[in-house]
């Protein structure tokens, strides 16, 4: 909920409301906001009960797609690449273990002849 203010902010709101109520009302404000703010997620908790309630499985359905576009606007770059390069991916990976292509068999190849060129091979990189 306040993760966009950090401790430099809240020190000022600290001290502006020292200065504003005064020391003798500051415990008491500091209690109603906690109290306001407690009663505020009691209230969202129980509308996000009462809709998964009566839309039941749906309400997954529903769900997924808001996290989708939560995750759409916390998007970092280079997070992306770095998920991307580093961590497993059971898609590539059904047997756990990693995705390596295939080594093609030299073995029963012949050795070329002066001037002779590799046959193409679309698969070699």
């Amino acid at each position: 909920m306040f993760d966009s203010i950090g401790w430099l902010e809240i020190l000022v709101i600290v001290v502006a409301g020292l200065f504003i109520l005064g020391p003798e009302r500051l415990p008491e404000a500091a209690a109603w906001v906690g109290k306001s703010i407690r009663r505020v997620r009691e209230y969202a908790n129980g509308a996000r009960e009462q809709l998964k309630q009566e839309m039941g499985p749906e309400f997954e359905q529903l769900r997924k797609p808001l996290e989708d576009l939560r995750e759409l606007r916390n998007f970092d770059p280079k997070r992306a690449i770095t998920k991307h390069l580093w961590d497993d991916d059971p898609v590539d990976k059904p047997n756990g273990h990693p995705a390596v292509p295939p080594v093609r068999d030299t073995t029963r190849e012949r050795p070329l002849e002066r001037g002779e060129r590799p046959p193409f091979d679309p698969d070699a990189t």
